[in-house]
């Protein structure tokens, strides 16, 4: 039986529904929009399956269900939870009117969607625990783990899978653990990758995506949206907190927000560099490799600011002309020239129009960034590795024996081997090249 079948049979069976369109999104998640009819009514639908490409979850989907679903029932606009299929897996809940950005409207508008937002992260963070708990919502064990429950998820996934040495995740994990944060005893029910949300002319729908909810530290919410930042633009984060302390919040800190910034940069690496080591054919590739890269310049970019440090980036070096150089271009308007009306196809010849760029440019500057990579290990190891393998081994040995000696000379360090990999994922003004940095954080009394 496809999976449209099981979907289609299961909203007969337990809605009462009849099936009239159903559409796999295009996307490197499983999800399905449905169309369903009642007593002549369209129930538009969304079912919401697991991550594809060998990328595990950090919170299983059941978990996330049961958030969504008591999030709900305690009043915060979420998505209706209809029920589990428990033959895919996914779970079925309304499809939302809306977008998840702010075009057409004004600042103004926008503004008036963000108060509204930030007064329901609020009223999240004011709810008794109780019905969260009762549903199996996760928590810290400890109070002295609270700050931390949720990166540690992440790092416990990514060791459990790791396959390769990794210096820069060993380098910044290592310093949130000698600098964690102080929850203060503050604990509740929160989305933790928040800033996801779908407005409609300029009023709040609801609030989306709480697969890495569970109960934590609150400040966690108001950091997270600081990277979502450099693509939606949500407005000035100093306003945005005195929002929501006027709307009931806890009491803001900016100690705890900071920290909690530097940790949420890490989750992409630490989610998708072990499937990025050994890609599976259906993984997207290239929307992966460019969010571990962005988000990585955000680690250490926030790392450098809390440090306060001057970052100094490298020279990038002038394409070369390899022998590959012809085979490239014909690849690149091959790829370039296919077209189809079946969108899953034309988003998987993205994917691949995508990674043929990022093996040209490769082809083009790589060695010579190699090289660069390798001579700045020299002053810092005491000899230089013969390959980048051996030079992450190596710089991770370094990281974990250091204890913290070298913070500083590590952080610019990691920023210039951050740039030069950013430079490698496509052509000079692409898209994938640009790098958008986070609003920076008040200056530390």
């Amino acid at each position: 039986m496809s999976d449209e079948e099981i979907i289609s049979n299961w909203i007969a069976q337990h809605m009462g529904a009849r099936v009239v369109a159903i559409t796999r999104q295009a996307r490197w998640r499983a999800a399905w929009l449905v169309d369903a009819e009642r007593d002549g009514v369209v129930l538009p639908l969304v079912v919401r399956g697991e991550r594809g490409g060998g990328i595990p979850m950090q919170f299983p989907l059941h978990h996330e269900m049961s958030l969504q679903r008591v999030m709900g029932e305690q009043g915060i606009p979420v998505p209706a939870v209809h029920g589990w299929i428990d033959d895919l897996p996914a779970y079925v809940m309304d499809r939302v009117d809306g977008q998840p950005g702010f075009d057409g409207l004004t600042t103004e508008q926008r503004d008036a969607v963000m108060r509204e937002y930030m007064a329901e992260l609020a009223k999240l963070h004011r709810l008794p625990l109780e019905p969260f708990l009762e549903a199996g919502v996760q928590r810290a064990s400890s109070p002295s783990e609270v700050g931390s429950y949720g990166i540690g998820q992440f790092e416990k996934v990514w060791r459990a899978g790791k396959n390769a040495p990794n210096p820069l995740l060993e380098f910044v994990l290592g310093w949130l653990k000698r600098n964690p944060v102080d929850t203060r005893g503050r604990e509740s029910a929160i989305v933790w990758d928040s800033g996801q949300l779908h407005q409609k002319d300029g009023r709040l729908v609801a609030l989306l995506d709480v697969e890495a909810g569970h109960i934590g530290d609150p400040m966690m919410d108001l950091a997270a949206p600081r990277m979502r930042d450099t693509v939606l633009h949500f407005g000035d984060f100093e306003t945005l907190y005195r929002e929501y302390e006027r709307a009931g919040g806890v009491p803001v800190d900016m100690d705890a927000i900071q920290l909690h910034h530097i940790a949420f940069t890490l989750t992409n690496e630490l989610a998708f560099r072990n499937s990025l080591n050994d890609p599976e054919p259906d993984s997207d590739y290239m929307t992966n490799l460019h969010w571990c890269s962005e988000t990585n310049l955000h680690a250490i970019e926030a790392l450098g600011e809390r440090l306060g440090l001057q970052l100094e980036p490298p020279e990038i070096p002038e394409a070369t002309v390899t022998r590959a150089a012809a085979a490239h271009d014909q690849l690149i308007h091959m790829l370039r020239g296919i077209s189809t009306d079946d969108e899953y196809i034309r988003y998987r010849l993205r994917v691949a129009f995508r990674l043929a760029r990022y093996v040209q440019r490769e082809d083009e500057i790589g060695a010579e960034l190699t090289n660069a990579d390798l001579d700045d290990l020299a002053s810092l190891l005491g000899h230089r590795p013969h390959t980048w393998q051996e030079g992450d081994a190596a710089l991770e040995q370094f990281v974990l024996a250091d204890d913290g000696r070298h913070d500083e000379q590590l952080c610019q360090l990691f920023y210039r081997r951050q740039i030069r990999h950013k430079n490698t994922l496509g052509p000079l003004g692409s898209a994938m090249v640009a790098h958008h940095t986070c609003q920076p954080f008040p200056a530390r009394v």
